[in-house]
């Protein structure tokens, strides 16, 4: 694993430093199954070890309710591309209060996924970041237009259909079906023709070999999308 934390201690090291008491966003996007949990938890890791204070969220936690999310019916791509995630309340937040200017109290939820329930201001404390803290954020969509120009560092992970759906295969049991109509896969392949992550992002960092991935330029990463 040496060649995966030289990586991610490259990685850390090209976060900028935040002007005056701002933080920093970071964004960790990429397929569901591409690792982008645990490259965000490491990439935490290492910016600490460099000497940065961090905060990490994760847009799973900003997710709308059921009836929502569902409403274009439970195998919808456009459902799923649209309505997972509720951008406002992220915004409102997280990308505001931890933004340029910003107050630097937020709060990590605004939704439980297991009750379905809306949290609201009494129910999920606030935090306050520190000065100059980095803020890393895990998720799917982190680069459509609702939140272009809201990173100041991102990386997308570059990993293949396949692959993914054999890691969620082998971490929930079983793996979607890789066709344009199916939920989870046709929702990801809109967001990959409509907004090209791999050119918005920062970096791109090839994570098929969780032991040794590379960094990739921009340019070079594709999502798998052309290969579909």
């Amino acid at each position: 694993m040496a060649t995966r934390q030289r990586l991610l201690a490259h990685v850390a090291s090209l976060i900028p430093a935040a002007r005056g008491s701002d933080c920093t966003l970071v964004g960790v996007d990429g397929r569901d199954g591409a690792g982008k949990t645990f490259f965000a938890d490491e990439l935490a890791a290492a910016a600490e070890h460099g000497g940065r204070t961090v905060v990490r969220i994760s847009l799973d936690d900003f997710h709308h309710q059921r009836a929502r999310r569902y409403r274009l019916g439970s195998q919808s791509p456009e459902g799923f591309f649209m309505d997972s995630y509720d951008y406002e309340a992220f915004a409102e937040r997280v990308l505001r209060p931890l933004g340029r200017g910003g107050s630097r109290v937020y709060r990590t939820r605004s939704h439980d996924l297991a009750t379905d329930r809306i949290l609201d201001d009494n129910e999920e404390p606030s935090h306050v970041a520190d000065p100059g803290s980095v803020v890393i954020v895990d998720g799917m969509f982190l680069h459509r237009d609702e939140m272009r120009g809201a990173w100041a560092f991102s990386v997308f992970l570059d990993v293949e259909a396949e692959l993914c759906a054999e890691r969620m295969r082998l971490r929930d049991g079983t793996a979607p079906p890789l066709v344009p109509e199916a939920r989870y896969f046709g929702g990801q392949l809109l967001y990959f023709q409509s907004c090209k992550p791999w050119e918005r992002a920062t970096l791109v960092v090839d994570n098929s070999k969780v032991d040794a991935p590379v960094l990739k330029s921009p340019s070079a990463g594709r999502g798998g999308v052309e290969a579909q």
